[in-house]
């Protein structure tokens, strides 16, 4: 099951609409720092002095001690206390216009194509669920170190075969997103995926990359 490297001419033939100039390099950066941001939990917490569970009796009387006057033991000025603008939960995602998604991935894939980084394969299955199975059919396509493989849809075969290689990621050609484009050694693409991404680079598509 032999690889073809996608070239600028192929792709073309395949209607993928391949970006020539110098478009859509900050549209890829400010897709992929979304992406990033909206992995991010945001669950970090501190707890201020209203929310830490100590007493609310002063730590001594007012007058007549020498020390300074003291309210709470909850104060952040004590171990223990609250803390003043600490970190608290919030959602640090970004929005990102469709036109920008779409004009960010077609970048992406067309930089992939031009740099010979883009493989095509007629299909990819693998007839029993073993990883050996999946290894020996993916090094007949390529022997790069990090794979994306793009196909229309997986088969529980493929998908089983292929959870234990980390060095591997399985993508669907609807699902495929600008960083994953960029981040790996080589793109090994299946035929019916390859109209799936043409569709996604066309000016009329809207589907989220």
């Amino acid at each position: 099951m032999s690889a073809k490297v996608l070239n600028k001419a192929a792709a073309k033939e395949a209607k993928i609409d391949m970006i020539e100039d110098g478009r859509g390099t900050q549209a890829m950066h400010e897709v992929v720092v979304a992406i990033r941001a909206a992995r991010r939990s945001g669950s970090a917490n501190t707890k201020t002095k209203a929310e830490v569970d100590l007493s609310g009796a002063k730590p001594w009387r007012q007058k007549g001690t020498g020390r300074a006057r003291a309210g709470y033991k909850s104060s952040p000025i004590w171990r223990g206390g609250g803390v003043v603008f600490g970190p608290r939960p919030r959602d640090y995602s970004k929005k990102v216009s469709k036109a920008t998604r779409r004009l960010a991935f077609q970048k992406a894939l067309s930089e992939r194509i031009k740099a010979g980084d883009v493989l095509t394969i007629d299909k990819f299955v693998v007839p029993e669920i073993k990883t050996k199975s999946f290894m020996s059919i993916l090094k007949k396509a390529t022997d790069a170190q990090k794979v994306l493989l793009i196909s229309d849809s997986f088969d529980e075969k493929t998908s089983k075969s292929a959870r234990n290689v980390k060095s591997v990621t399985l993508a669907t050609a609807s699902d495929v997103n600008t960083e994953q484009l960029l981040a790996f050694h080589k793109i090994l693409v299946t035929q019916k995926a390859l109209e799936k991404l043409a569709e996604r680079t066309s000016a009329s598509a809207k589907a989220t990359a």
